[in-house]
């Protein structure tokens, strides 16, 4: 550790160096004198007592910077995460700081990249090879193509459309690429048309039930919270119970129009009320529990998310009592 590592300021430091330099330079030089050495000497041994003691005072100053540039050489090499030690508190102090954070950054992101890449390339595989398996066996005459047959391939089919369309949505969003059309809109319209996709692929005996004001406005993209309050549901529907019933509720208060999606299911455990918001985050299923069947790949969620914090809203789970799970979206509301 330098002397100087808790001074703040790199130009006192600097300051301070060759002022210290100066002086040790004239005291050795002066005694070097008095000594009766000869004045050429004198000087030298004044100088290297100067740079001795330079040294002595910058030394932790400029170790940051070489680390930095072997850490840079490293992390070209694709090695990330890997941080340097800080020093001092000065400017250099500072940047190694801040170069530890942008390690950390690029660490995590270059793990989330890998995460992304393995998760993506497991849930293709699974209906990319039930759709092989099938059509295999169709050729080689094992199975003929009836209608139950033709019923799961379309079901895989769809499962792989729905899934490079979210993937799609993802990057876009994530790019800021997403164009949002910002305007009044009323809610209840929104609640009904999710409500009446949502029925066209639910079982018979899950029905849905509506509770909002007819006259409540919103102000936002309504394709957008439509896509948020349809990823809602389906997720509802998934878990429901049958029979069930999926609650589509909404109200204002103040400037704050808050959406819910209520469900009968078994719940998310309480620490999954976060991370099911998280890319490719499946939250476990209570055993028996049949709701898992045709589970989606865990992007829903983290779509929805993403666009209503585009929107300046929240989004939040929460557990219901005695079962069930209460999905929470907070919007402003039109003025």
């Amino acid at each position: 550790m330098s002397p100087l590592a808790s001074l703040r300021s790199l130009k006192l430091k600097l300051g301070i160096v060759i002022v210290a330099a100066v002086l040790v330079t004239a005291v050795t030089m002066v005694v070097a004198d008095c000594a009766g050495l000869p004045s050429l000497a004198g000087a030298a041994v004044g100088v290297a007592v100067a740079l001795g003691c330079v040294q002595l005072l910058a030394r932790g100053t400029t170790a940051p910077l070489r680390e930095m540039a072997t850490v840079a050489s490293a992390m070209a090499g694709g090695e990330h995460g890997r941080q340097v030690r800080v020093t001092s508190a000065d400017e250099v102090g500072e940047l190694a700081l801040a170069f530890n954070r942008m390690t950390a950054q690029l660490g995590e992101t270059d793990r989330l990249r890998r995460d992304l890449v393995a998760n993506v390339s497991h849930e293709l595989r699974t209906p990319i090879g039930t759709l092989q398996a099938t059509l295999e066996n169709l050729v080689d005459g094992v199975s003929e193509a009836d209608q139950q047959t033709l019923a799961r391939m379309l079901a895989q089919t769809r499962r792989l459309g729905r899934l490079v369309a979210q993937l799609l949505d993802l990057s876009r969003l994530e790019a800021g690429e997403q164009p949002f059309e910002i305007r009044v809109f009323g809610v209840r319209d929104v609640l009904e048309g999710a409500a009446r996709e949502a029925r066209l692929h639910a079982p018979p005996d899950v029905v849905f039930a509506i509770d909002t004001p007819s006259d409540l406005r919103a102000a936002g993209d309504p394709e957008r919270i439509h896509q948020v309050v349809s990823n809602l549901v389906e997720n509802a529907v998934r878990f429901s119970p049958r029979p069930g019933c999926v609650t589509l509720r909404a109200s204002g208060i103040g400037d704050t129009v808050t959406l819910e999606v209520d469900d009968d299911g078994p719940g998310i455990a309480a620490g999954d009320l976060e991370r099911v918001f998280e890319r490719f985050h499946r939250g476990d299923v209570p055993p028996g529990f049949d709701g898992s069947a045709g589970a989606g790949a865990g992007l829903g969620l983290a779509i929805a998310r993403w666009i209503v914090d585009l929107h300046g809203g929240a989004i939040r789970a929460e557990r219901r009592d005695p079962h069930g799970t209460r999905m929470i979206v907070t919007l402003r509301q039109a003025a």
